[in-house]
């Protein structure tokens, strides 16, 4: 692994980042002594030789069912990367199931891999092949989420182009006509309601407008919030999710992403929202109706803070839910399911009741912050991408609403640790020392191809 020279240092710099790694494990809080000792980002130097001491794969359990008839065989992934597997601790680089000793069994999934993580700690309960890659299908949208929500004003109008409407015949679509003028807000409700792909197309033209760069600008902004937040199998072709090739992503990446989703109020909301009105259009003149949320979770399931679905015929079905319980907000992230004998959304209700379970301190892993991962983004392609920051797009949208931020998060004691070991040898005293920057309703048929 190249860092690059570090001949500017000076001896007592040097020293001086001995001594503040020594300081970060000695002085780690004690109840955090208990969590896993495992390294947020690792050391590439130390994989191999606990990838050749790793256990015997255990299989995850499955229903007893047969895959339906011309399942599209699964796109080929890229290689396996061992220190991209083993991102928020070396348990979780396995293809079968991870979670933690003595817990009761986790449900038997269709899912081809899956995690249970907290929303606010970072934990991750367990797993199944978390690092393995997965196609994302419309789940795709909650990266899209992550990197434009935080630009655009909800009450600035939106011009639908006929661009906007390309979408694959069949593929989901909340009803936009091009020449209509929508609200930002109600696109992102027909986003994350309706899986529309419509908006999806809209959002991100306008999103990438800040730039003059339009869909291709979001997408790759989108690819660059994956790698900030740690996503490192995180790859966008398309802003919707539909297929696209080389697009991949997998179930821990799902929860890093959802988690940044789930900390902004506004995402909440519309994750929550049950049923939206679409406003009628005066040129062309279209009428108004009203479309559904289509993540059953908010209506079936206690507590639930809403999610999202996705379903290609290549990806098959994905999905994202969260939920909270006794103020325990926990995640679960699904790739690769099929919908017999339950649907997406049911596997991730059978997660959760899992997750719940589990004693508050169980933990097999951790979601990395975006701080922490950032050693390994340098290491492996250049600087880490930043945040994205507010603008003004082409299209008049105002890109200066505020973000709804969590509170910075503390590096973990395995995050530290995983800090002193990578950057031994390079300029540790700045990354070290630096500070954060920071009135009709319309049902649509299912269709074979959505997303």
């Amino acid at each position: 692994m190249t860092f690059g020279s570090t001949s500017h240092l000076t001896s007592w710099r040097t020293a001086a980042v001995t001594m503040t790694a020594a300081v970060l494990l000695t002085t780690a809080a004690p109840a955090r002594a208990a969590a896993p000792a495992q390294a947020a980002v690792p050391a590439r130097a130390a994989i191999s030789a606990r990838a050749a001491a790793a256990p015997e794969t255990v299989p995850c359990p499955k229903p007893d069912v047969k895959p339906p008839p011309g399942r599209p065989a699964r796109p080929v992934p890229p290689p396996d990367d061992p220190a991209l597997r083993a991102v928020g601790g070396d348990a979780l680089s396995t293809d079968g199931l991870v979670v933690p000793s003595g817990s009761p069994a986790p449900p038997a999934l269709t899912a081809t891999s899956w995690l249970v993580a907290d929303l606010d700690t970072g934990e991750v309960l367990g797993g199944c092949g978390p690092h393995v890659y997965g196609t994302p299908a419309s789940v795709q949208k909650l990266l899209l989420v992550a990197t434009v929500m935080p630009k655009l004003d909800p009450d600035a109008t939106v011009t639908v182009t006929r661009a906007d409407l390309d979408i694959e015949p069949g593929s989901s679509a909340v009803g936009l006509v091009a020449g209509g003028k929508y609200p930002v807000s109600t696109l992102w409700l027909g986003l994350l309601l309706n899986s529309g792909n419509d908006a999806a197309n809209a959002l991100a033209r306008v999103g990438g407008d800040t730039d003059g760069g339009g869909v291709a600008a979001t997408v790759a902004a989108m690819n660059d919030t994956a790698k900030h937040l740690g996503a490192f199998q995180t790859h966008a072709v398309t802003p919707s999710g539909l297929d696209g090739p080389g697009q991949f992503t997998s179930a821990y990446d799902l929860a890093l992403i959802a988690r940044v989703c789930f900390d902004r109020s506004d995402f909440r909301k519309y994750a929550l929202t049950r049923t939206a009105n679409m406003p009628a259009q005066k040129k062309p003149k279209t009428g108004g109706f009203q479309f559904q949320n289509e993540n059953r979770l908010i209506d079936n399931y206690k507590g639930a803070l809403g999610g999202k679905t996705g379903f290609t015929q290549l990806a098959r079905h994905s999905y994202v839910g969260a939920a909270e319980r006794d103020g325990r907000r926990l995640v679960a992230t699904l790739l690769g399911a099929e919908a017999q004998p339950l649907r997406g959304w049911q596997q991730g209700a059978a997660l959760l009741d899992w997750g719940f379970s589990l004693p508050r301190d169980a933990s097999v892993g951790k979601l990395v912050d975006p701080q922490a991962a950032q050693p390994l983004a340098s290491a492996d392609g250049g600087a880490a991408a930043p945040a994205p920051a507010p603008a003004r797009s082409a299209d008049g949208v105002s890109t200066t609403a505020a973000r709804d931020d969590a509170p910075p998060r503390l590096l973990s004691l395995g995050a530290a640790a995983a800090v002193a070991v990578i950057l031994a040898a390079t300029p540790l005293l700045l990354l070290l020392t630096q500070r954060r920057r920071r009135r009709r309703v319309r049902r649509r048929p299912r269709t074979a191809l959505r997303s």
